[in-house]
């Protein structure tokens, strides 16, 4: 379409009145109408351009014949309530909404819209907004900026690409362990969210080209901002992720091939040998699968006596162990599931009939982008699963259907977990928690958690994963996981005890392995044994840590798994990094992955580190050598940055076994001052969702040879057993402590200040240095002023 066939009419344009601009033949007005930005109107289109927050230019060509709804990527309830209003102002042609992070200037003679940064930096330019009529979206930007997003990797491609993404790309949900989204982001400081069930994108060295959107109308997000900045104004658009319950943070046990006796068992042994486990999930096995009346959907009576009653689960809550089972999309002919499936047309349109490999008997899946089949497979799920015991949810197959295995559509897995979610939220208060075999952006307000889909055992497949994890976190899913120990084969003792180290560090710690195959550490071997249960301690022992930023992403759309391009988007070195990751804000973890080895070459970003292990020092801006124990495979390459506030609390056989009182942080200032949210709330509900949680700010720094630790006061209305903090304060011997101006005199011991009811302090001595350990209670603002003593 050309520029001529437009009008100028400005949304939101305080002070502008009326004007009129002239364009060749056409006479354009300029009008203000009380928005967030502007719009080119003509007999054939209308192109509006609004800035709904500071980082967020939305774009929409609407043809004649009007508008379609947002797809599912865009979230459904709007965007957050905001009082941002854009800086606007005109000169000439020129009609520019500006805001601290960005501009937006459209040429209404030329066509043009271009996007700069504060400082007037290029980031993005359209030359041709008619290209829009033609269903081409195209973007010029400076040459060889990195890219990142639009999907992942299935479990049998290769990862040699790594993170970084170029040339013809095609967003979709894909299948067995594939992540994407419309969505493509640049480390250079700005995104591109398209609003579509999938499409193609062409990555060139200076323009990125989309197209096949599958709607007349596009419509389009320019996110502009770093990358956490990027990912929480996503998360606003597409929608939030609801909160894990914490026990879903935990080590989980998957296994195929297992009845009632021995789930009862392992769940023994687990705690007799004091291994940490906080769920079991089961497969084919807890089904009633091929027996009718419901099967797929019920418990089977044969393998799991005291199933269908809800007593197992009750038996095994006692033991702080949860229930979590698999979902299959299809559904047996010939039954009364099948029968009224039939009746109400809630099959796959097109799909024949296949023998299903499980029962060998015909089967048809169900098309989840029917509401009337999501609601009735709810239904189902909650009356037979959820309500005799099944407290998440694991989603399998829905990435393909029939005899062949055909690719589904981008939202059938989706759908799937909204079934459930929906269902679920609509009988209990019960926090929803699932694991799905891919994943499509807009999932995550579902509680939507993905595996990386049935990888063989063994280093070459470990290795791979980080690749999968971290460019499924590129994508939006912040809450991946994997089989633990590899689906295809058996692995060896090493390669098991390295990869439940790996698995200590990703969202969802989870094992699990083909029929037949266990998972548990003493099959492995005490040297296994010994290695694996020592990681899956310390993941406990971070429980506190972990849990924030369930929070976190919750809130700001950044979770706990971060590649190192969000904290370090202009090191060349990071840019397509899958070595190493932020465990948090605050770790650094780098895995080993290959078999026999003794030393491992990993590069620390800018900054200051120290081995968590040794509490060995290094310079960040550095690639190191660290001596790696080939022998009883114990130790993990971890790195904690200096700044660092990290709440530990004590290792317990599952979550929530005891109430904590006392909260140990681990506290290491630097010269700029540096944050953590502590956060806690029931772990079990959506209350957080009413204000019902505990957040906590804490704030830490360095000057010169003094300390400072401040707490804010609390927020929210939920009250934790949490009684104190006790602070491990680290870089110097104290001489002087004061807490709210007060000098306090120093405790015994360590023992004596931790017996002690009072706030107090004491210096000690660790593998890190000197410690000066402080106790102070919880929820009050505190402020601590550590003078040091002269070295």
């Amino acid at each position: 379409m050309s520029v001529k066939a437009f009008a100028l009419a400005f949304l939101s344009i305080a002070g502008l009145g009326l004007a009129m601009v002239a364009n060749a033949s056409v006479t354009v007005k300029v009008r203000s109408t009380g928005a967030q930005g502007f719009a080119l109107a003509g007999d054939e289109a209308t192109t509006s351009v609004q800035m709904v927050a500071p980082g967020v230019l939305h774009v929409h060509f609407v043809p004649a014949s009007g508008a379609t709804p947002s797809s599912l990527v865009i979230d459904p309830r709007g965007w957050p309530n905001s009082t941002f209003t854009p800086t606007v102002t005109h000169h000439g042609d020129a009609f520019t909404l500006r805001s601290e992070r960005m501009s937006a200037t459209l040429d209404s003679k030329a066509g043009t819209l271009l996007v700069t940064d504060p400082r007037g930096k290029v980031l993005l330019r359209q030359d041709d907004l008619a290209s829009l009529a033609r269903g081409v979206i195209v973007f010029d930007h400076a040459s060889g900026v990195p890219f990142y997003g639009l999907g992942s990797y299935n479990k049998d491609q290769s990862v040699a690409p790594g993170l970084l993404r170029s040339g013809k790309q095609v967003a979709k949900a894909g299948e067995q362990g594939h992540a994407g989204a419309p969505f493509v982001w640049s480390t250079a400081g700005f995104g591109v969210l398209v609003d579509c069930d999938g499409a193609n994108f062409d990555l060139a060295s200076d323009r990125i080209t989309i197209s096949h959107f599958k709607r007349p109308d596009a419509d389009y997000y320019i996110l502009v901002g770093s990358p956490e900045e990027i990912f929480s104004d996503l998360a606003k658009l597409s929608g939030p992720a609801p909160l894990f319950p914490k026990w879903s943070l935990g080590f989980l046990n998957s296994q195929w091939g297992i009845d009632q006796k021995e789930l009862l068992s392992l769940v023994h042994t687990y705690r007799a040998k004091h291994i940490p486990l906080d769920a079991f999930i089961l497969d084919f096995d807890w089904k009633a699968w091929g027996q009718g009346d419901y099967g797929e959907f019920r418990w089977n009576p044969d393998k799991f006596p005291d199933g269908p009653s809800g007593k197992l689960a009750h038996t095994l809550a006692a033991e702080g162990v949860h229930l979590a089972g698999i979902m299959k999309p299809r559904l047996l002919l010939g039954t009364a599931e099948g029968d009224y499936a039939s009746a109400h047309d809630l099959w796959i349109p097109g799909e024949t009939p296949y023998p299903e490999y499980f029962s060998h008997k015909q089967a048809l899946d169900v098309d989840f982008d029917k509401s009337q089949a999501r609601h009735w497979f709810g239904k189902l799920a909650i009356e037979y699963g959820f309500d005799r015991g099944i407290a998440g949810w694991w989603n399998d197959e829905a990435d393909v259907y029939g005899k062949d295995g055909t690719p589904t559509s981008n939202t059938q897995f989706l759908n799937m977990q909204r079934a459930l979610y929906d269902a679920q939220r609509a009988a209990s208060d019960t926090r929803v928690w699932s694991i799905n075999r891919a994943f499509w952006l807009g999932a995550q307000r579902y509680a939507y958690g993905m595996w990386s889909g049935d990888i063989d055992t063994g280093f070459v497949s470990m290795a791979a994963q980080r690749a999968r994890m971290l460019s499924a976190i590129d994508v939006g899913e912040m809450n991946w996981g994997m089989d633990g120990g590899g689906y295809k084969g058996h692995p060896s003792d090493e390669n098991y005890a390295r990869w439940i180290e790996f698995g200590a560090f990703t969202p969802i710690f989870r094992v699990h392995g083909t029929f037949g195959e266990k998972r548990q550490p003493w099959v492995y071997g005490p040297a296994a044994e010994a290695a694996a249960t020592a990681a899956i301690r310390l993941r406990y022992s971070l429980m506190p840590y972990i849990y924030a930023y369930q929070r976190s992403n919750y809130a700001q759309g950044i979770g706990l798994v971060r590649p190192l391009t969000f904290a370090w988007p202009h090191d060349p070195k990071v840019r397509n990094d899958v070595d190493a990751w932020m465990f948090g804000q605050w770790l650094l973890v780098s895995p080993v992955v290959a078999q026999g080895q003794t030393s491992k070459r990993i590069y620390l970003p800018a900054g200051t580190w120290i081995d968590w292990f040794s509490g060995k020092g290094y310079a960040g801006g550095q690639t190191i050598t660290l001596p790696v124990d080939a022998k009883t495979w114990q130790g993990i390459p971890l790195f904690i940055r200096a700044g660092a506030i990290i709440p530990t609390q004590p290792v317990m056989d599952y979550v929530g076994q005891r109430p904590v009182t006392t909260v140990t942080v681990q506290v290491f200032p630097t010269d700029r001052a540096t944050h953590f949210n502590y956060y806690d709330d029931d772990g079990d509900t959506y209350a957080y969702e009413k204000g019902v949680y505990f957040l906590q700010l804490m704030t830490t720094q360095r000057h010169g040879n003094e300390l400072e630790f401040k707490l804010s006061a609390s927020q929210g209305s939920y009250k934790p057993a949490l009684q104190d903090y006790l602070l491990a304060i680290h870089g110097g011997r104290a001489q002087i402590v004061r807490v709210n101006g007060e000098r306090l005199d120093s405790a015994t011991s360590l023992a004596a200040l931790k017996q002690s009811a009072r706030t107090g302090w004491v210096v000690d001595h660790d593998r890190y240095g000197a410690v000066t350990w402080v106790k102070v209670p919880v929820g009050e603002a505190v402020s601590v002023h550590i003078d040091l003593a002269s070295p």
